[in-house]
């Protein structure tokens, strides 16, 4: 059991584009960023939603970064705001982003390995994307940041 890789929930990406539309708008800063240690084991394809599991256990949260995430939009106490964008390219990719990285100062966390971003604004907190740290981390009075790659928090190649 542990975290080996990043990834975008199914379940929820099923639910965007089939009949039941679920309203999920990348550009919103209500989304939450929450902190898991490397006892949980993702399932791509039937993990739903924060506070479901197996993300309602095993959570990391401390001074500045509260059960639940912090909110994109304040990025918690002593954070940056983030705005997420989302972009096409003209080879057929869209990728999601943040306009600024996440960071919130002041933190004492303790073994996080993986970030998931959830629908916060939405009643069933759906998952959107698990970002896998590849290691634990912590901190001690100082800052946590998540600085996406150069390709963004997550890349959609929409070509055949």
């Amino acid at each position: 059991m542990a975290v080996t890789t990043s990834g975008l929930f199914l379940t929820t990406w099923i639910d965007i584009v089939d009949a039941t539309q679920l309203a999920i708008d990348l550009t919103l800063t209500t989304h939450r960023v929450a902190l898991f240690n490397n006892t949980i084991t993702p399932n791509f394809s039937t993990d739903t939603a924060h506070g479901v599991a197996p993300y309602n256990a095993n959570e990391v949260s401390g001074t500045n970064w509260p059960a639940g995430g912090v909110l994109l939009s304040a990025a918690a106490a002593g954070g940056t705001s983030v705005a997420p964008t989302v972009t096409e390219n003209p080879t057929g990719t869209l990728m999601y982003d943040w306009a600024n990285d996440l960071s919130v100062a002041s933190t004492t966390l303790s073994g996080a390995r993986c970030a998931l971003l959830y629908a916060d604004a939405l009643a069933g907190n759906n998952a959107i994307v698990l970002i896998n740290f590849g290691a634990d981390y912590s901190t001690n009075n100082g800052t946590f940041g998540l600085s996406p790659a150069a390709a963004g928090v997550f890349t959609l190649d929409l070509t055949p």
